[in-house]
């Protein structure tokens, strides 16, 4: 009785009728604020709870907070993507047409994210003088993806939904954030030598093979089905869809993936800069270094 009653309600939560622009931009326009709100509340409980969150620079924080909801976003995505591939039916037997009113939903919500997202990247990039590369192409083609598919009604879900199973990396990556950043500079205060986060970077190391094996999916789906493909998502929105794909099985999972493996043999922190400077180029960040360069 209860998982029917689960099963009305999440049927009242996806019932929209998704042909009206109305309700897409609505429900982009919620995923955009809702992840604005955690951003800030998560902003503003860290302020209260946290001494050491208040020393930390601007910057720190914003990365910090900005990667809490990328981890959330990664969990909503990676519940959505293992429920496309491995159960639902109608995908399981279409994977270049089939729609659900759950994915319409979800990719909606997710599209606000990374709108919202965009809109951080960029804004720090212009505030703090920096810009990584990688990170803004990601987006960048993330963003051009899911706007194909706010547009095109018609198109498929199947691999919109498998691209932002992609994000199964994120939780990880924001436990190790909190466990860098929460901590206070944990690297050099030993937490690179804990148990804890040892695993959480072997976890990750697995989730971003994981990735580039789930590209390699995506590519099967897309050769196998090359006609119909380009025939759903429409010229414009294949070659979007067919170039950030590409960036992403050539460069960015690998150089992620190489960030990763680097990262248990020699804790660096890849976000900002300025701990080199300080602390110097070595990798050798523990307490011993913090001690002797407060001395």
């Amino acid at each position: 009785m209860n998982l029917a009653y689960a099963g009305e309600t999440l049927s009242v939560i996806f019932d929209w009728d998704y042909v009206l622009w109305e309700v897409r931009l609505k429900l982009v326009a919620a995923g955009f604020f809702i992840y604005l709100d955690v951003f800030l509340l998560l902003h503003w409980l860290a302020s209260w709870i946290s001494a050491s969150y208040r020393t930390l620079s601007a910057k720190q924080k914003v990365f910090s907070n900005i990667a809490i909801a990328r981890g959330l976003l990664g969990i909503q995505s990676c519940i959505a993507g293992l429920w496309a591939m491995l159960i639902d039916p109608v995908f399981q037997a279409d994977k270049v047409y089939s729609q659900q009113k759950w994915s319409w939903f979800h990719c909606l919500i997710a599209s606000g994210f990374i709108l919202f997202e965009n809109v951080v990247v960029h804004v720090s990039n212009i505030v703090f003088r920096t810009c990584d590369v990688f990170l803004v192409v990601h987006h960048l083609f993330a963003f051009g993806g899911l706007l194909g598919l706010i547009i095109n009604i018609k198109s498929g879900h199947y691999l919109p939904v498998m691209g932002l199973l992609l994000e199964m990396s994120t939780p990880s990556i924001c436990m190790c954030n909190l466990i860098f950043i929460s901590m206070l500079f944990s690297l050099q205060t030993g937490y690179a030598n804990t148990l804890l986060w040892k695993a959480n970077q072997w976890v990750l190391i697995h989730m971003q093979h994981c990735r580039l094996v789930l590209t390699y999916h995506m590519w099967w789906v897309c050769i196998s089905n090359w006609n119909d493909v380009v025939e759903n998502l429409g010229l414009p929105h294949f070659i979007v869809f067919f170039m950030g794909l590409s960036t992403l099985t050539i460069i960015l999972n690998p150089y992620w993936i190489y960030r990763s493996t680097r990262r248990p043999f020699g804790p660096v922190d890849w976000n900002f800069s300025f701990f080199t400077a300080v602390f110097g180029s070595s990798g050798k960040l523990n307490s011993e270094t913090l001690q002797r360069k407060r001395i």
